[in-house]
């Protein structure tokens, strides 16, 4: 073979390589739990990341490369978080990570990519503390597009104290970080209204009997309970009211949204209230795009998806992602981090249009203004009125 014969092979072979190296997938990770009481959140966060990876790989992906989802399930066990956040850097070498449904597995867990800069996208877990985690540090690589505690809690007492009127509260909040975090806010929220909770009460995951906590609220005379849990115990609380004769308001988390919680509770969940910020209702075109787009491709039950707010906060949470690196030009964790810190542009999601969301101090793409009040009628969730 002669030189220019060589050349031109070697030529080919180097283009060849290039072009299969520049087609290489962007390694999303997606991580949360997909078995056990948190597997509604989960589940419809990956289902709807799934629509929006989809979508964007239909029209080309993101910088001519497609984008692949690497799946795993933490089971709502920071330990379990902990090994698959190691995993999905050191081995997936993944672009950035999505998910987080539990702010104990969160905390837990997204050090990691801090560490590597790499960019985490909280689209679920709430605890106030969680884009703060490494706020001190030169460049923070934690974000987040779901509704923060402090937010929540907020909106909560003003539903409770100011708008209904109620004075004695109680406060019914589960063991976990998720669980305390969140009452510690609904306590600084009520002390702000000048209010005291008449009782604070605790209980574990998969506590089926809530009647020694409720026995206290009771007799405490409380007119309305705030609670912070996940689905299945806060039907045993409802369920336990009910045994009780007890008939007062019940108003919580976004998690009394969950299709866990409103199955278990049957009617006695019905006009409980909740902040969301994706409600399932077909109130503009993107959203009933996507709606239609869920439903057809998984077939929920009953056409309602098991966690709306955990689906829509999923898929927004990809295009905030692809927008980011296709302004960065880049799939590199601080050019990404920076661009995510500045997007310029409008990025028109489910919950709603982000414009410029985050800045490098401002990790929260969620405020109260995207924020509004669900209320459990009829076995769904609607718009309170």
């Amino acid at each position: 073979m002669n030189f220019k014969m060589k050349a031109l092979v070697a030529g080919v072979a180097l283009g060849t390589s290039m072009s299969a190296l520049a087609a290489d997938p962007i390694k999303i990770g997606v991580t949360g739990p997909f078995t056990g009481g948190s597997a509604p959140m989960g589940v419809s966060m990956r289902d709807g990341v799934k629509l929006a990876v989809q979508e964007i790989n239909a029209k080309g992906g993101v910088l001519g490369r497609q984008l692949q989802m690497v799946e795993r399930d933490d089971e709502a066990k920071p330990e379990r978080g902990v090994q698959i956040a190691q995993e999905l850097i050191n081995k997936e070498r993944v672009s950035a990570t999505v998910g987080y449904i539990n702010t104990t597995v969160a905390l837990a867990s997204q050090r990691f990519y801090q560490n590597a800069k790499i960019p985490v996208m909280n689209n679920v877990a709430t605890g106030s503390v969680i884009t703060k985690q490494f706020a001190t540090a030169p460049e923070n690589y934690v974000f987040r597009n779901s509704a923060n505690d402090t937010i929540q809690s907020a909106m909560i007492v003003e539903e409770a104290v100011a708008r209904r009127g109620f004075k004695k509260v109680a406060i019914l909040a589960d063991s976990t970080s998720y669980g305390q975090l969140g009452r510690e806010d609904l306590e600084k929220a009520l002390e702000k209204k000048g209010i005291k909770a008449v009782t604070v009460e605790k209980y574990n995951l998969k506590d089926v009997d809530m009647t020694p906590q409720l026995l206290k609220a009771k007799q405490a005379g409380a007119d309305v309970v705030l609670t912070y849990g996940i689905g299945p115990e806060l039907a045993q609380i409802a369920n336990g009211m009910e045994k009780l004769n007890w008939k007062v308001p019940m108003i919580g988390s976004w998690t009394l949204a969950m299709a866990n919680f409103i199955d278990n509770a049957g009617k006695n969940a019905e006009g409980t209230r909740m902040p969301q910020t994706f409600i399932q209702e077909a109130d503009n075109p993107r959203r009933k795009a996507f709606i239609d787009a869920y439903t057809k491709a998984y077939n929920p039950p009953n056409g309602r998806m098991p966690s709306a707010v955990s689906a829509a906060q999923g898929y927004d949470s990809i295009y905030l992602l692809a927008a980011a690196m296709k302004q960065a030009n880049s799939t590199e964790g601080p050019k990404v981090k920076a661009a995510l810190e500045n997007l310029n542009e409008r990025v028109e999601g489910v919950v709603t249009t982000y414009n410029k969301p985050y800045s490098k101090d401002d990790h929260e793409a969620i405020n109260f203004e995207n924020t509004r009040f669900g209320e459990v009628r009829g076995g769904r969730v609607v718009l309170a009125k």
